[in-house]
């Protein structure tokens, strides 16, 4: 089985910064990928960021300039950098990662809880 941790929202000031951390554990034999998504009250989920094994970055333009993926593939964790933090990024924040649980299984998405993000005064 595989679990997906986040942490490090919380609430910050418009043009603050955060980092989101998220670690994949349990039976793991390949991560493809991992990535950022988010869910605003009454709006649907979105694609912020995502990165490849191959270190291959994909971003939301809203958040192109602001936001950096990184991940530590040893350490099975991305990090979502956050800076210039905007009232409209206020969401709950999801980890998603593609994993193979082992050398023959198929490719899996896996999704955390969620950490919430609030920007405001």
């Amino acid at each position: 089985q595989v679990q997906l941790v986040e942490s490090g929202g919380g609430l910050v000031q418009p043009g603050g910064s955060l980092r989101l951390f998220c670690e994949a554990s349990g039976s793991i034999f390949t991560i493809y990928g991992m990535g950022w998504y988010r869910q605003a009250p009454g709006k649907q989920r979105e694609l912020v960021a995502t990165i490849t094994d191959e270190s291959i970055t994909t971003y939301k333009d809203s958040v192109k300039g602001r936001f950096t993926i990184s991940s530590n593939n040893a350490r099975n964790t991305v990090i979502l950098h956050m800076n210039d933090l905007k009232p409209e990024d206020t969401a709950d924040y999801y980890c998603k990662a593609e994993i193979k649980e082992t050398m023959f299984a198929r490719r899996t998405e896996y999704w955390g809880r969620g950490t919430p993000v609030t920007v405001s005064a």
